[in-house]
């Protein structure tokens, strides 16, 4: 057993926790559409085709707002393909992942699904094969009252009063060569401009995000985000943020250290906007907006380019209790910059790299990721605190030495929570949290995901074999609450 403590102070803040943090993500994919959130003929499904079992758990799981079409579908996709009758809708090729889009769902029944959830709508924009003219079409079909040709269109299609989307992506992914109309950092950083300023010329009142890098590893990293801003920062309210992480090789130790990772990139991209509001002597305020996260494991070949199916089983991670603790821990590093990543994007929600799981015809189940997410969401409130962290620190490979516990507070009112990781693979911690300058009343509570196989999945056979479980190794005394972490594991202690 190892020794930690953190000490918290209400004066000594990060920022706000905005709602926004707690967005979700869903691209026509797979069978995240078909066959995960829609299923016609499901025994739990209403007249509108979606499952109300997936919609209670989606609901369970809190999220704020959902980012879609996607994604790199969004890259080749026509809008106008999923308005009107359904009967009228085309059938297309979709290339991002070499299936068919039958267009049974489109803005409007989404925005319906959207509805059942508790949702907003984080809309993409297609600036891979499209460009200004098309969103301005979509922008004008989704917000303007009435009175224009598209504006009509939409109320005879059924929808009388606007969509009213606030948020909206300028693209996706536009600096990969995988990406449909894959772009250099001058040619998108003009468009996002232009596309910008267009847009904003119809609603002011808009939250845009450009693209950034599709990750860190590209080679244009940051000179990328640099270019976007040079041409759109005086247009835009976010620069986005892609990662995704796995264990590789059975290297628990630097996987479970993900989030120095996502720390870096974040601060990374914070200093390039900062430098780029300093070339302009600028007074606008760019924030990030990390709308896919998540962890993944890819396999190319899974993509069968021999057939074009309809909604084909992709990217189906099943997920252990080693990714549930890393997904805690990457929730705590984007607490951790909540003064600049004010919105973000669990990437996705059902049966693609998700934490809700389907079988057609069959049952929904949480996958272990589930379970920090919600308890997150549910409980990260109010203000993040900068607390003051001592640990030891654990060796990786991949990172070098890093502190063995990370740890995030928030505190709302007469409530406090906080979020812990434990990055020992072997060893227990004993986490003291010097809680006196809260001066906080009522009772301690620490609940978490740890198991005694690390390797533990819920599945369609075991769907609640991992599980939230109760930490009862916990006391308060004074001003010090005081809880054993097990080794590998994602822990949060409300007070109060």
């Amino acid at each position: 057993m190892f020794l930690a403590n953190l000490k918290l102070h209400p004066a000594f803040t990060v920022g706000a926790v905005e709602r926004e943090l707690f967005g979700g993500f869903v691209e026509h994919l797979g069978r995240h559409i078909y066959g995960g959130i829609y299923e016609p003929g499901h025994p739990t499904a209403g007249p509108d085709g979606f499952r109300r079992d997936v919609v209670d758990l989606v609901r369970e799981l809190g999220i704020s707002h959902v980012r879609y079409p996607g994604g790199n579908f969004v890259s080749a996709y026509d809008w106008e393909d999923g308005v009107g009758p359904v009967a009228d809708r085309p059938r297309r090729l979709d290339l991002a992942w070499h299936s068919i889009e039958p267009n049974e769902v489109g803005l409007h029944e989404f925005s319906d699904w959207l509805d059942l959830v508790g949702a907003d709508l984080m809309l993409g924009t297609n600036l891979g094969t499209r460009g200004v003219r098309e969103t301005l079409h979509l922008l004008e079909y989704a917000n303007v009252p009435a009175g224009t040709a598209r504006s009509d269109e939409r109320r005879e299609n059924g929808r009388e009063e606007p969509f009213d989307v606030r948020m909206w992506c300028l693209g996706n992914e536009l600096d990969g060569d995988w990406q449909i109309g894959a772009k250099t950092a001058e040619e998108y950083g003009r468009l996002a401009k232009v596309t910008a300023r267009a847009m904003r010329a119809i609603d002011q009142d808009l939250k845009l995000a450009a693209c950034g890098s599709s990750w860190r590893g590209m080679p244009t990293f940051g000179v990328w985000e640099r270019t976007v801003l040079e041409h759109a920062f005086e247009e835009i309210d976010y620069i986005s943020c892609h990662a995704y992480y796995h264990e590789v090789d059975g290297d628990a130790a630097s996987f479970l250290a993900s989030g120095v990772d996502m720390d870096d990139f974040i601060e990374s991209v914070v200093h390039t906007i900062e430098h780029a509001r300093a070339v302009k002597g600028s007074k606008r305020r760019i924030d990030l907006s990390f709308d896919e996260w998540n962890i993944w494991y890819q396999d190319p070949d899974e993509i069968d380019t021999a057939s074009w199916p309809i909604a084909p089983r992709l990217l189906e991670n099943q997920y252990s209790v080693t990714d549930a603790v890393v997904l805690g821990g990457l929730l705590i590093s984007l607490l951790k910059h909540a003064d600049r990543v004010t919105a973000a994007n669990l990437a996705q929600l059902v049966n693609v790299i998700a934490p809700i799981m389907t079988e057609p015809g069959g049952p929904a189940w949480r996958q272990t990721t589930f379970f920090p997410f919600a308890a997150t969401s549910r409980l990260a409130t109010g203000t993040a605190l900068r607390g003051a962290l001592d640990a030891p620190s654990v060796a990786t490979a991949k990172f070098g030495d890093v502190p063995a516990i990370d740890a995030v507070a928030t505190l709302d009112g007469d409530r406090a929570a906080v979020f812990v990781l434990n990055r020992s693979v072997d060893d227990t911690a004993e986490f003291a949290i010097d809680i006196a300058a809260l001066d906080l009343d009522g009772p301690v509570r620490a609940q978490g995901i740890w198991d005694e196989d690390r390797h533990a999945k819920n599945t369609l056979d075991q769907p609640e074999r991992v599980t939230l479980r109760e930490n009862t190794k916990i006391s308060r005394e004074n001003g010090t609450v005081t809880v054993e972490l097990p080794p590998v594991s994602w822990t949060c202690i409300t007070i109060g």
